[in-house]
């Protein structure tokens, strides 16, 4: 197995997605950008471009469980983005537990809220960061 794979990460949301780019080899991952969802569905023309742009080897989804690490209404919608992701593109999908990334990324950035933040979509690359440096990271 190659260590100097190419991933994308998503944070998958029903309003907004964060996607983020990280390498196997390097270990890190780097936020990459937002991008509009209407009821969790996607532009695919835009996941198709940086898909063809980074040519990655793996997407890794976040999977947004309760803190006692049932499922919940999420859970399943992200998980049919990650099916619909692997379908379109034939790409590997993976998952990763996200549980608290929005809460880090917040933090992070020093607000409270997502409401308070200008650019939502920084939160949401934010957090797309997060799930895969944490994949990176196990």
């Amino acid at each position: 197995m190659s260590t100097a794979r190419t991933l994308l990460g998503f944070d998958f949301g029903m309003k907004n997605i964060g996607i983020a780019v990280g390498q196997e080899l390097t270990g890190t991952a780097n936020p990459l950008t937002a991008i509009k969802a209407r009821d969790g569905i996607p532009d695919w023309t835009i996941i198709g471009k940086l898909i063809a742009e980074w040519k990655p080897d793996m997407l890794i989804v976040g999977l947004p469980l309760n803190m006692d690490g049932t499922e919940q209404e999420m859970t399943a919608a992200a998980k049919r983005f990650g099916n619909r992701l692997n379908g379109r593109f034939n790409v590997p999908v993976e998952w990763q537990d996200e549980r608290l990334t929005t809460f880090e990324a917040l933090e992070q950035m020093g607000i409270r809220s997502k409401m308070d933040s200008k650019q939502r979509s920084d939160v949401d690359q934010l957090s797309a960061q997060l799930i895969l440096q944490s994949w990176l990271n196990q």
